[in-house]
């Protein structure tokens, strides 16, 4: 059982809190990034993992309730990922860009996982209790500020016996040997293949005999052993039997290629890219491979701005996956991304309305009947592009309406952030949104929940107050029941005054919470 002989001190609830203040500074890091098209091919992974962790056991309904399990994307080039308290996991684009498959992937996904499930976390904290939770979370801090800059660590870790309590926080031998075992059984159960936790531990130990130049903290926070290695090829046998060697997907290669050009936007690898894909010797190579060549090539060129480029390797790579539905998706989406980022919204919105095939994009433009993409890439890039063309627009064309494709985008994100209420970016857009709409009342209320979805009550609060000043001012403008404002907007904006005071109160008392707590 997860708890079994968990003699850990911290609470759930505190465990959680400490995780809160943690990942508050890491959405304030500029390495913070959450790019749509990577974020859902990891949490295409890490669903499947937490809902196996669920059936199994593994994962109690309180601790899946009250922790976040959100994954953090941080531009970093390093292979590593890691647990933090509260459910959250931090995963660097190194780590995507190095994997060969989702399974390799799922394999550290699933063992940071049962280090949370197992409450790895809150057992190693037990052992210092005399330091104070807020010494702790600095700690953590800065150990994640040292693998950028050791003067940046050290002034967040602080005091000698917070540096002793980080030596602590590695985990012990025992819990590595679980959190192997466990993670194992989570990921072969939620339908990984085996050997996928068997070739990333060779990837490690090959680091490992060429003395990790650096670019694997997750080999030195993740120690491998001889046991460790020969326990996993061990259950490797015994698992539900299939294919020998997972292959490299097209989609898994774009995903890579994205991963490994975000993660370092030098003007110098920027032109690597471009070097790479006019290479004579890259037409031998496999279709995966000429695949992620041809997708670092155009968004390294759209990077550069040199979008004619971007077009020519976009072509080539349409060629290639025009079999394959998921890379295929991809490759939309990055068409789409290079038109907008080249201020054409029309060519943005025609690369969102066709398939992947550049050549019918004009025929099957407006197709009726057509349902619109509902993952969140599409959405949010719909966003961007409505709010480039701007009302009566190049995206308002086919309709002939001005600011139709502004209210279909508001209408589409309002539906998401009810069910995703902790999507900041989704929420920062449909601030912007409906600025755009001059609703102004609901545009600061949606910047104020940008805020509260960063764990940033302070300036949450104070967008709602600024929300409060606005519905005060403009219901005394109106002169009574109408004053240039009609009924049905005077009782719209009742409505939406009414929710910005509910929710100022529940921040507020958030906001007290996390003052308490510090």
């Amino acid at each position: 059982m997860p708890t079994l002989g968990d003699t850990s001190d911290l609470s759930s609830s505190d465990e959680r809190g400490l995780g809160d203040r943690i990942a508050r500074e890491l959405y304030r890091d500029p390495d913070y990034l959450d790019d749509p098209v990577l974020a859902e091919y990891v949490q295409g992974i890490w669903e499947p993992l937490l809902a196996a962790a669920r059936k199994r056991g593994d994962l109690s309904p309180e601790l899946s309730q009250r922790f976040a399990w959100e994954i953090m994307l941080g531009r970093d080039r390093t292979v590593n990922a890691f647990a933090l308290p509260g459910g959250y996991l931090g995963v660097h684009l190194g780590l995507i860009a190095v994997v060969s498959n989702r399974d390799e992937l799922a394999s550290v996904l699933g063992h940071e996982l049962s280090h949370v499930t197992q409450r790895h976390i809150a057992r190693l904290m037990a052992k210092q209790g005399q330091q104070a939770p807020w010494m702790i979370g600095a700690m953590i801090l800065g150990a994640l500020a040292a693998s950028k800059s050791a003067d940046a660590g050290n002034a967040l870790i602080v005091g000698g016996q917070a540096v002793a309590a980080q030596n602590q926080l590695n985990f012990s031998r025992d819990m590595e040997r679980e959190a192997d075992r466990v993670g194992f059984g989570v990921m072969t159960e939620a339908g990984f293949e085996a050997q996928g936790f068997v070739s990333m531990f060779g990837k490690l130990q090959q680091a490992s005999r060429l003395n990790d130049n650096g670019a694997y903290p997750y080999l030195r926070s993740h120690p491998l052993t001889t046991e460790r290695i020969a326990d996993m090829q061990s259950r490797q046998g015994l698992a539900t039997p299939g294919s020998a060697k997972a292959e490299l997907t097209l989609e898994h290669a774009l995903v890579a290629a994205r991963a490994r050009v975000l993660s370092n936007t030098d003007v110098d690898a920027l032109r690597a890219w471009q070097f790479e894909a006019g290479s004579a010797s890259l037409g031998t190579q496999a279709a995966p491979r000429q695949a992620g060549v041809w997708y670092g090539a155009a968004l390294a060129a759209s990077q550069l701005r040199d979008f004619d480029q971007a077009r020519i390797y976009l072509e080539r790579l349409h060629g290639l996956v025009a079999g394959d539905a998921s890379a295929a998706r991809l490759a939309r989406l990055l068409q789409a991304e290079i038109a907008l980022r080249a201020g054409d919204a029309g060519g943005a919105q025609t690369a969102l309305n066709t398939g992947s095939n550049p050549a019918n994009a004009t025929s099957q433009a407006g197709t009726p009947g057509q349902a619109p993409a509902t993952g969140r890439p599409e959405l949010l890039l719909a966003a961007q592009i409505a709010l480039q063309a701007g009302p009566g627009g190049q995206a308002d064309a086919a309709s002939g309406t001005g600011g139709a494709a502004l209210a279909a985008v508001a209408l589409r994100l309002q539906t998401w952030v009810a069910a995703h209420p902790r999507d900041a970016q989704a929420w920062q857009l449909l601030s912007s949104v409906q600025g755009a709409q001059h609703q102004t009342l609901r545009a600061l209320r949606a910047d104020a929940e940008t805020q509260v979805a960063r764990l940033d009550y302070a300036a949450a609060l104070d967008r709602f107050k600024a929300a409060q000043a606005f519905s005060r001012q403009r219901a005394s403008g109106q002169g009574g029941a109408t004053g240039g404002v009609s009924a049905s907007q005077a009782a719209a904006d009742h409505i939406d005054a009414s929710i910005i005071d509910t929710r100022q109160r529940q921040v507020e008392l958030l906001l007290k919470e996390q003052t308490l707590d510090r």
